[in-house]
């Protein structure tokens, strides 16, 4: 879906606060997504379009079909994104199994607005990226069912349209619009090298308030 030069050049990022402080000056909108999604597994960062799966409450024992085949079907390199209600944080929407069909099927990454479970296997196993907002031993079983795939979910205060670009990294996870991922990176790179020259500024001249007031950036 983007060149390898968009998805590199995002990789090359040193930081997600630049992508987030480039959001916020092209799109003005947040779209970083909530502190407590954090990847659980390692310190990979993942780059790679959005596929969306959305579940809801159920007193049914199904599988997670939506999600089963979206690992399946979905484009190499993709980053699937789980949401639902609130209370999805109480069950792991993601494991061991769904990570094996991610890495048979070379995905990018997971990030979850509910909980990750099998956490010892998959950094074993498979050292496959996965931000979620718990942890948490309970299945979906019972719980939980999937209703819809690559449609628009919210997720805190951030709308994610499939195909828009996931960036995540140990600062944590950044939703670039589909529509502004060239102008965004473009900027993210440039906010990255104006604050590498201001670091150097504040070390070679020994204050802060010089290098803050050259480039006017904190």
């Amino acid at each position: 879906m983007y060149s390898k030069e968009i998805i590199e050049g995002y990789r090359a990022i040193f930081s997600t606060a630049s992508i987030a402080d480039a959001c916020d000056q092209l799109i003005g909108e947040t779209m970083f997504l909530p502190f407590s999604i954090k990847n659980r597994i390692n310190e990979k960062k993942i780059v790679g379009p959005a596929v969306t799966i959305l579940e809801d409450v159920t007193e049914e024992k199904l599988p997670p079909q939506h999600a089963l085949d979206a690992i399946d079907e979905s484009e190499e390199g993709s980053v699937i994104v789980i949401t639902g209600c609130e209370a999805l944080e109480t069950v792991a929407v993601w494991g061991g199994l769904m990570t094996a069909g991610a890495v048979a099927n070379k995905h990018e990454g997971a990030v979850l607005d509910g909980g990750l479970r099998d956490i010892a296997e998959i950094r074993r196993d498979y050292d496959f990226p996965v931000y979620s907002k718990t942890v948490t031993p309970g299945t979906t079983l019972g719980r939980f069912k999937t209703i819809d795939a690559n449609k628009p979910v919210q997720i805190g205060d951030v709308t994610i349209t499939p195909g828009d670009l996931i960036i995540g990294d140990v600062d944590g996870v950044v939703c670039v619009p589909k529509d502004k991922v060239e102008a965004v990176l473009e900027l993210s790179q440039s906010i990255d090298e104006r604050e590498l020259e201001q670091a150097k500024l504040i070390i070679d001249s020994g204050s802060l308030r010089d290098g803050l007031a050259k480039y006017g950036r904190i």
